[in-house]
């Protein structure tokens, strides 16, 4: 019989292998290029070929690019309220002091990403179009804040003793965005004077609602004005 000649094997070329991502990663990752590179990913697609995944696992976690600027907003949000609860002491604190210790743990997760907040709140030069990323951060902050009201209501049985939750929300959303503004020109060692921006505003902001504004008032006036000044 007639022998049949072998044919060397073909070597296949080896399938280029898909990382498995989570949307920790995806965030992790995302933060990282932007870091690196000093711009956002110019689509979806180059970012995930870049993670060696796809569109297809991206669309998982995210619907677009700018979903992930927003959820890395929230996850600062939310670690901090995570690092607060972490205290069982935090449970006894009036509203005025979880709404410090909020502050505080919140600027503290943006000081340890702060390249990263920098970079992004200052990308275009329209201020509007920076602040499109706190939309989930800004609803956050308002439901944070109604809840400590709602607890300080449900202790007060004379309605006009009562304090307004949606006036509340939205002051404590606009002393937010002050705090960043604050945080963001700070220049001063460890930050240390935007914890006393922190405390002058939280100070105040519950005096108000007290119905005993002026010395309160007056004394974080004269803060921000030695600021300005300064």
């Amino acid at each position: 019989m007639e022998k049949k000649k072998s044919t060397p094997n073909k070597k296949t070329a080896p399938k280029k292998k898909v990382t498995k991502m989570t949307a920790d990663k995806w965030i992790s990752n995302f933060m990282e290029y932007v870091l690196e590179e000093e711009e956002i990913p110019k689509s979806v697609y180059k970012f995930a070929k870049n993670n060696n995944s796809s569109e297809e696992e991206f669309y998982q976690y995210f619907g677009s690019l700018e979903a992930i600027q927003k959820e890395i907003w929230n996850q600062f949000y939310v670690k901090s309220i995570h690092l607060m609860q972490a205290s069982p002491e935090v449970d006894s604190f009036s509203s005025k002091d979880k709404m410090l210790t909020f502050f505080f743990t919140f600027f503290e997760m943006l000081t340890a990403n702060r390249s990263y907040v920098l970079f992004m709140l200052n990308r275009n030069e329209s201020t509007l179009k920076n602040l499109e990323q706190l939309k989930g951060l800004r609803k956050n902050v308002k439901d944070f804040a109604k809840g400590l009201i709602a607890d300080d209501n449900s202790e007060k049985n004379i309605k006009i003793l009562q304090k307004n939750k949606t006036v509340f929300s939205e002051g404590a959303w606009l002393q937010t965005m002050f705090l960043l503004k604050f945080w963001m020109d700070d220049n001063s060692p460890q930050f240390e004077k935007t914890d006393v921006a922190i405390e002058k505003s939280v100070n105040t902001i519950f005096d108000v609602f007290d119905n005993t504004p002026l010395e309160g008032i007056l004394d974080f006036g004269k803060f921000l004005f030695k600021e300005k000044m300064a």
